[in-house]
């Protein structure tokens, strides 16, 4: 591990974190109130939310570690940019349509789910390319 990959690990957890509470608590938030008997109560969630910090900071560190690995000489913004597609389309996506199958949520409701956190992987995507782009060469344009 090196200096570039703590920085960006901690950088990516922590505007995931926040993202995570803009999409879900903020821009979803009164459509999982109205949902509420699919869910732990508010108090009960918070006996749990040690779990939610600790899968951030997996999920951090590994976002990290492969774009460190596929990183290539191009341009950060669209490597950035193709790398959260691609996560976006591996793991919040399906994610939310396998959720949708075993759990009667409203169909447009786990369509926003899906577009919100495909749209704050892009952006981390971004991020993790900008925190690591090369001091030279295209990467840095």
């Amino acid at each position: 591990m090196n200096k570039k990959f703590l920085i960006s690990w901690v950088v990516v957890f922590v505007v995931w974190m926040a993202g995570s509470f803009v999409v879900h608590g903020v821009l979803l938030g009164d459509g999982y109130a109205q949902l509420a008997s699919l869910f732990r109560t508010q108090e009960d969630t918070a006996n749990y939310s040690h779990f939610m910090l600790i899968a951030h900071v997996l999920m951090a560190g590994a976002f990290v570690w492969i774009y460190q690995r596929g990183n290539e000489t191009k341009p950060w913004m669209q490597q950035g940019l193709r790398f959260g597609i691609a996560i976006a389309l591996f793991a919040p996506i399906p994610t939310y349509m396998m959720y949708y199958v075993v759990q009667p949520m409203p169909g447009a409701f786990v369509v926003q789910q899906a577009l919100y956190d495909g749209a704050l992987v892009v952006i981390l995507g971004l991020v993790v390319a900008f925190l690591n782009k090369s001091a030279s060469g295209p990467a840095n344009a």
